[in-house]
């Protein structure tokens, strides 16, 4: 992954949250990131959220899909965010973030400690989580970018959530799959992300399912 893919989640101004539904309805999955769940450069209706929450329809769930992405965040900014990002009804949440922290070349400890304090505090509440990781730009050096690549999969596998390694798989450096900028995913892109990570939101849904 190149740092091109990455400059999305530090490029541009924020973007509100928005929920897929006007009013949300059976499952509340709360979708926590930046430009990449935000939907830079697309319809709403094109965004991340909106396609999972519809693609998990399709497959006969009942579920909302609340986009809390803000392009431009970092994990910390995300952290400072999280108390009123989470609506009441939240049953479970995606984390999609730390594409700008490698972007920045912040260091791996500080991100990991940001990250850490996100999954506790939804933990807390009694949220299942699916942490979705990123890649860190290869110019950024072996050390740094395997470090980075190891914050997520530590914290997935210490605090037990479900795990998408890569939240760009399918989509990053393909041809079609991005738009013009050739930073963030076209409305093809994002589907292919969707349909890539669904089978961790079902997973997901069935962590929710089994706290009754």
């Amino acid at each position: 992954m190149t740092a091109l893919v990455l400059f999305a989640a530090a490029s541009f101004g924020a973007v509100g949250m928005h929920s897929s539904q006007a009013e949300p309805k059976g499952t509340v999955i709360v979708a926590l990131g930046d430009s990449l769940t935000a939907g830079y450069g697309l319809e709403q209706s094109q965004a991340f959220p909106v396609q999972l929450e519809r693609a998990l329809e399709e497959k006969g769930y009942d579920v909302s899909v609340v986009n809390a992405g803000v392009s431009g965040d970092t994990v910390a900014a995300g952290l400072k965010r999280l108390d009123w990002a989470l609506p009441p009804d939240a049953d479970a949440v995606i984390i999609e973030l730390g594409g700008n922290d490698a972007l920045q070349g912040l260091p791996p400890e500080q991100i990991k400690a940001s990250l850490e304090k996100i999954i506790t505090q939804v933990q807390a509440k009694g949220l299942p989580i699916l942490l979705a990781g990123m890649e860190a730009p290869r110019n950024m050096g072996k050390t740094y970018t395997d470090e980075f690549r190891a914050v997520f999969a530590d914290l997935a596998q210490e605090y037990d959530l479900v795990f998408y390694p890569f939240f760009l798989e399918g989509a990053a450096m393909t041809d079609g799959m991005m738009q013009g900028d050739g930073i963030h995913a076209s409305d093809k892109g994002v589907a292919r992300i969707v349909e890539g990570i669904l089978p961790k939101v079902e997973e997901l849904l069935a962590r929710v399912k089994a706290k009754g």
